[in-house]
């Protein structure tokens, strides 16, 4: 067992074994629990117009708020066993993500609008991710545990006004749950067990202290075994025989021949696709007035796990599908640790003040196969390649401040008025080498991109007011002014230099690349800044109280940046139309709400790796001339009833073409056309008006519980929660049905007894029931025949296993 696991078990133990001290302090006549986190109390039907969001920067009802906002719930997010950003998808419109090996990241893309390699310290995400309305910049943010969160809002298309940079397609944010002073000691803690050796722990306490302080302690851990299983070499390579066959046809002579070493292919230890991670989080809450309180918390997470490997489409003949020939076994160490403050202040009956600041440090390294195993060599230097994407190091700092003074009580004029400052710091180092055959050959290519110094920093300055014309009619503007700088300082790109002189070995994370046969390749020096104004105008009508619609024109913007040879690359800005209706019928127990929009996106960012006409490679990024138009329509039913609960989500997409793009390249997907000269890239080609990635036509996720009341009172749920999705592309460059997942319909089942007064349940459950192979992105290999070999990221295969949790 190793190190930070034991230390999560006595963090729970003493979680746990807090419970009977502090209540041993409570008054003897109060509750032992409360309501606030789950805890023991009869099950009530839930009042779904009284869920309440802050997509305005205010607390308002979501039925009454004109944006298009999904709000999960803890519940929500407990019973669909949401871990990441990624597990989130299937309960929002529209929204879809995609996990990128090489960095293990997440990437999101929300109506149609993202991009696959917003994965590295360059690159920022169309979609932006918050918590506690702390902005988390990079996108190593979005494979994090998620921990003891209270709710989820995913606010649809721009959110440049408020939410500010990076929000160009939408915006995620997760609430944690804060402590209670007024609610007592309670708390809840989680098990779990099942197939790949998963197991899980969590726990969470409320610890008021004193009648103006109050903490919150949560802990969680998850792992499982990784889900590719390893091929044996033996039964993959040819024989010694074929080998030298191979090896003398391609020049080699008898005096060089080696054979391929079998014992440098991995078949033991850590699997790809597995989960070792941990997180705690320490909360207070001080109020010592009624008009004054300061929510602060220091987070710390782990992630031991590995990387998730792409595999191949249509796996050799005798290998199983979750398999791989693995010769760079899966490494991925992370450590973030995160302080984040709220201090709001009641300055009057009409007026209030809230100072938001966080605090990021994100350290991590990795290694993954590149070259999956997918091309096998005919000799220890001929056939495929052996390629290792390799994070020696990266480290990631940032900080950001805002103040907002806004309005509060009714007036005919609302308003909000806001200051923003953010700032990054980062540097990493990434090496690839690439060798012919295997790791014993000679070199294909290698490099090594240092980058000691690349910093971000963003100011804005915004304002929004809504404009109460009469009880029913409100009109909305707002408008916020950023301006950014980026710069990379120092930045290298080194090459291989070929060295007939030079030992041909991968270059290792110890090696200093001009020691070992490099040359450098770019200078990265640059510095890029620019300013631009965002805004918003909306106008809403509340019919009565049950219904409601409203229209927007809003724009969205991320800034632009440098890159590899310090060349610069323009900001993207996204103009969204909506129309917008809200309706609840049935006493407030069932909420139906719609959205259409259409999408003008201008300069969008693409980034991709690529190979230069010299060969070396690098990170290249294009903005897409003219407009990349995406149109659609998004609609979600909620019930709550008294025994029944259900939810409809639907997004339909018809329309998401992507602007002119002459010359498009990517090292992801081997055997595009040569590219002329002024491309500057080796191969590339024309995808001006393919089909946005991402974006299926149609989605459909529908989720239905029922319980069941037994003789004892206790209750039995069961639970179907289950996706349609259309034909999607996983690319821009729509290569056919190697770059496509088709339709599928994606189940899962679960069966929850939980006990007459609410103490505690237990929940057997199967993810994924018919063991689909659902991919997430795409990319491929050219063979020795001209031909080509696909691979994919997948969604997990069929999972199963049984919860146990208590309240207390």
């Amino acid at each position: 067992m190793t190190l930070h696991h034991s230390a999560m078990y006595v963090a729970l133990a003493a979680v746990l074994a807090s419970a009977p001290v502090l209540a041993a302090g409570q008054d003897a006549t109060s509750p032992a629990t409360t309501n606030k986190d789950g805890g023991p109390s009869k099950q009530k039907v839930k009042n779904l117009e009284t869920i309440q969001v802050t997509a305005t920067k205010r607390e308002t009802p979501l039925q009454k708020t004109p944006v298009a906002v999904t709000a999960i719930t803890a519940d929500a997010l407990d019973k669909e066993h949401v871990q990441t950003v990624q597990d989130i998808t299937k309960l929002v419109p529209g929204l879809q993500a995609t996990s990128e090996g090489d960095h293990g990241v997440t990437t999101l893309t929300m109506r149609g609008i993202g991009n696959d390699s917003a994965k590295t310290e360059y690159a920022d995400p169309e979609v932006a991710l918050f918590i506690d309305g702390v902005y988390a910049p990079r996108a190593e943010s979005a494979t994090s545990l998620l921990l003891d969160i209270d709710s989820v809002q995913v606010l649809r298309g721009p959110q440049g006004t408020l939410w500010g940079r990076n929000s160009t397609a939408g915006a995620v944010d997760f609430e944690t749950v804060k402590p209670d002073i007024n609610g007592g000691f309670y708390g809840n803690a989680q098990m779990s067990l099942g197939s790949y050796s998963q197991t899980g722990e969590k726990a969470a306490v409320n610890l008021p202290i004193s009648n103006t302080f109050a903490m919150r302690v949560a802990v969680a851990h998850e792992q499982h075994d990784g889900y590719v299983n390893y091929q044996n070499p033996g039964s993959e390579l040819p024989s010694v025989a074929q080998q030298q066959q191979a090896y003398l046809a391609s020049g080699g002579t008898l005096a060089t021949f080696q054979p391929i070493n079998q014992a440098l292919y991995t078949q033991g230890g850590d699997k790809y696709n597995a989960q070792n991670q941990s997180a705690a989080r320490i909360s207070a809450l001080w109020q010592p007035t009624d008009a004054f309180k300061w929510n602060l918390s220091y987070e710390y997470f782990l992630d031991r796990g590995t990387p998730d490997i792409n595999l191949m489409q249509n796996p050799r003949a005798g290998q199983d599908f979750w398999s791989a020939l693995i010769d760079i076994p899966p490494y991925l160490h992370r450590t973030s640790k995160t302080v984040r403050s709220r201090m709001d202040w009641q300055i009057n009956e009409d007026m209030a003040l809230t100072y938001i600041a966080g605090y990021n440090r994100f350290s991590g390294s990795s290694q993954f196969q590149q070259d999956d195993g997918a091309i096998l060599p005919t000799s220890f230097t001929t056939g495929g390649v052996y390629q290792n994407d390799r994070t020696n190091y990266s480290n990631y700092s940032s900080y950001s401040h805002e103040l907002d003074l806004k309005s509060t009580g009714q007036h005919t004029v609302d308003w909000i008025l806001g200051l923003y400052y953010a700032a990054e710091d980062n540097n990493i180092r990434f090496d690839i080498p690439i060798m012919n055959g295997t790791q014993q050959g000679t070199v294909n290519w290698q490099g090594s991109f240092i980058q000691p110094k690349e910093t971000v920093q963003s100011e804005a300055v915004f304002g929004q007011a809504v404009w109460h014309v009469t009880d029913a009619f409100n009109l909305t503007a707002g408008a916020r002014f950023s301006d950014d700088t980026r710069r990379n300082e120092g930045g290298i790109n080194w090459g291989w230099a070929y060295d007939p002189t030079v030992p041909q070995v991968p270059i290792s994370p110890s090696s200093q690349p001009q020691d070992v046969g490099f040359s450098i390749s770019q200078h990265n020096d640059g510095r890029y800044h620019k300013t631009k104004v965002t805004w918003l105008a909306r106008a809403d009508y509340v019919f009565n109280p049950n219904a409601m619609a409203y229209v927007s024109v809003a724009t969205g913007y991320k800034s632009g940046g440098t890159q590899d040879g310090g060349t610069l690359y323009q900001p993207e800005s996204l103009t969204n139309y909506e129309i917008g209706a809200k309706f609840t019928f049935l006493d407030g127990h069932m909420t139906w709400n719609n959205a259409a929009y259409y999408e003008d996106f201008k300069n969008f960012q693409l980034s991709a790796p690529i190979t230069y006409p010299d060969g070396n490679h690098g990170l290249g990024f294009n903005n897409v001339q003219g407009s990349t138009k995406v149109a659609g329509f998004e609609s979600e039913l909620a019930l709550q009833g008294h025994d029944d609960r259900a939810n409809v989500v639907f997004s339909a997409i018809p329309e998401k073409k992507l602007g002119t793009l002459l010359y498009a390249g990517s090292n992801d997907y081997q055997g595009l056309p040569a590219c002329p000269p002024q491309s500057n890239l080796a191969s590339c080609m024309n995808i001006s008006g393919n089909t946005l990635p991402h974006a299926p036509d149609a989605s459909l996720t529908v989720i239905y519980e029922h319980d069941f009341h037994l003789s004892n009172d206790g209750r039995l749920t069961p639970r179907l929660s289950s996706q349609y999705q259309s034909m999607q592309w996983l690319s821009p460059f729509n290569l056919g049905s190697g770059d496509q997942q088709k339709a599928y319909v994606r189940t899962d089942l679960s069966l929850r007894y939980t006990e007459p007064q609410d103490r505690w349940w237990v929940n057997a459950y199967v993810q994924n029931v018919s063991n689909d192979r659902i991919r997430t992105n795409a990319s491929r290999f050219t063979t020795a025949n001209g031909g080509f070999v696909y691979v994919s990221q997948y969604l997990p295969p069929r999972t199963y296993g049984v919860e146990l949790g208590v309240w207390f």
